[in-house]
């Protein structure tokens, strides 16, 4: 696809010039002055490259540059101006990362050398973004296969907090979404150093020996640390490392952050985990809510009104019994599923995808799977 370019001046006269200069190599738009070149960005984007008159009416170029950046970070932004002055060259760079600063009159094959140069730029900047998301979606992959080939139950369990985590994020309007539901997803990674006789103790609720409680104390800084090494997933990482993390400034890691301090999807994920502790050891979900409540410094109050809310609304499932043919996208398994042979394939709570129902598909032809299933329906549209 031709890589797109966008002009935007004061003068129609210079911006039709552009149009027939350029139309042949180019796929050029034009916006006369910086607020319709917003609105283009928004509108008709992206571009690879966005080339803007300094002296404009309104908004000047640097401050329609300046904006534009911040809408669209990947295009590659030009100045060219008439106004030459070395000062205004530097705000330029400074104020809007210039590329290139151009001067009028600019000859054409300047003026093409120079977007050409531009929009190669804007291809590296993409392909390395892109090179960038596939490997952060394959590593997060890679962690919940070993996860669910190590322990079932803690990927069970890791789909159930994320479920609840997006959904109260989603109540209280949190940004960065993908990272709250990716540290859910990647919260029990640490658990695969703990011996499996103290896993068991932890998801179903028994007394731990005081070596085990030292061991657990430290999945957190296990999980945190592993992360650290993909790109990009710093933030996520810092969510980890603070999700027993009261919100009071007690429990671990033991410092002097607290309350609004600790990051906002550490605070969700530590109700999200604690919500559904007390539920695997048999609380309701009205129960185990007012048990948070009297946990006095515990948690973020916005954080417990959130989840009242996501709970009110989960009231809107309906329980179905069905067999494996019938398993759809979008349900939530509401119970274990077991091989017929008794090896728990995967912990209720899960949301199904196409690769859980490949999974239990090919787990049915060979080792045979128990049926039927218990899932949750939504009655209606999930938020999103």
């Amino acid at each position: 696809m031709t890589a797109k370019v966008l002009f935007v001046d004061d003068d129609p006269n210079i911006l039709a010039a552009y149009q027939r200069q350029l139309r042949r190599q180019y796929e050029i738009d034009t916006a006369l002055a910086g607020d319709r070149g917003l609105d283009a960005v928004a509108k008709t984007g992206p571009y690879a490259v966005i080339v803007s008159d300094l002296k404009m009416p309104g908004m000047n170029g640097i401050q329609f540059l300046s904006k534009a950046r911040e809408m669209a970070p990947d295009s590659v932004r030009m100045m060219l101006t008439g106004f030459a002055e070395l000062q205004t060259a530097i705000d330029a760079v400074n104020e809007g990362n210039i590329f290139r600063f151009l001067t009028k009159p600019c000859p054409p094959d300047i003026l093409s050398r120079a977007l050409d140069m531009g929009i190669e730029q804007y291809r590296l900047i993409t392909a390395e973004r892109e090179l960038l998301e596939q490997t952060l979606r394959g590593s997060i992959k890679v962690l919940t296969q070993i996860l669910s080939l190590i322990n079932p139950e803690a990927l069970g369990r890791s789909s159930r907090i994320s479920r609840y985590a997006r959904e109260i994020g989603l109540v209280m309007k949190i940004p960065e979404i993908w990272q709250l539901e990716t540290a859910a997803m990647l919260s029990q990674i640490g658990f695969i150093l703990l011996p499996e006789e103290a896993l068991k103790k932890i998801y179903h609720g028994q007394q731990l020996t005081p070596e085990e409680t030292q061991l657990l104390d430290m999945h957190p800084f296990i999980a945190s640390d592993l992360l650290q090494n993909i790109p990009r997933l710093e933030a996520i990482a810092k969510i980890i490392a603070y999700q027993e993390k009261h919100f009071d400034g007690t429990g671990i890691p033991v410092d002097a952050v607290r309350r609004e301090e600790i990051p906002p999807g550490a605070r969700i994920l530590k109700v999200a985990l604690d919500f559904d502790t007390l539920q695997t050891v048999g609380d309701s979900k009205s129960k185990a809510i007012a048990q948070l409540k009297q946990r006095a410094g515990w948690y973020d109050p916005a954080v417990v009104t959130a989840l009242e809310a996501v709970v009110w609304i989960e009231g809107k499932f309906q329980v179905r019994v069905i067999p494996l043919r019938e398993l759809q996208d979008n349900m939530i398994l509401d119970d274990d599923v077991w091989t017929t042979s008794g090896i728990l394939l995967i912990a209720k709570g899960q949301e199904v995808n196409q690769m859980i129902r490949k999974r239990l598909h090919n787990f049915a032809e060979t080792a045979g799977v128990r049926e039927p299933l218990q899932v949750l329906v939504p009655l209606r549209e999930r938020l999103s």
